[in-house]
């Protein structure tokens, strides 16, 4: 059993599952999936209530914060005792062009090279872990929802808005991907 935890599930295992998820909300407590809110209501528990955007009644979304902490101890959990003894995969022409950028230590989740707290004070990783995080957190509001509210929650209840906040993020990968981030790399 633990082996079968220490491995990737392969897509058509994991997708039904992430998929279950939104009838299950809907059914049990007529809720629905997205992770975003979550950072709003522990705002709204720990700001005065005298701020007009975190005037709500967050008690009523609690079960989002208690949903956001499993993740949270489920990372933990899943890195400190089911380490995946298999060195990550990476296609050979991303690493290829990885080292034209001078980014060679592809060996876990992230480039340490890029990310690290040296890397925060330069210029390309301000841009990468600063910036790029308030917009992330910029555009999460602005969308109304992150890519799981929208792309799996909305997406599946035939919400027009989320179909098109899932191309604008699918469109920001690829721009992202492919135009912006070589040119931060190249700094």
């Amino acid at each position: 059993m633990i082996e079968f935890l220490q491995k990737p599930w392969p897509w058509y295992v994991a997708g039904p599952m992430i998929g279950l998820i939104v009838p299950i909300l809907l059914l049990i407590g007529n809720k629905t999936f997205g992770i975003s809110s979550s950072m709003r209501h522990i705002c709204a528990a720990c700001i005065p209530a005298n701020v007009p955007f975190f005037k709500y009644d967050w008690k009523k979304e609690v079960w989002n914060l208690f949903f956001v902490g499993g993740i949270v101890l489920g990372s933990f959990f899943a890195a400190s005792f089911l380490p995946n003894p298999e060195p990550i995969q990476i296609h050979p022409r991303l690493v290829e062009e990885l080292a034209g950028y001078g980014v060679n230590d592809i060996n876990g989740l992230v480039p340490e090279q890029l990310f690290n707290w040296q890397a925060l004070f330069t210029l390309k990783g301000f841009l990468l872990m600063i910036v790029g995080g308030f917009m992330v957190g910029f555009g999460t509001r602005y969308a109304g929802g992150c890519t799981s509210g929208h792309s799996i929650m909305g997406l599946s209840n035939l919400q027009g808005p989320s179909l098109v906040a899932t191309i604008a993020f699918m469109v920001g990968g690829f721009l992202m991907t492919n135009l912006i981030l070589p040119f931060i790399l190249k700094l």
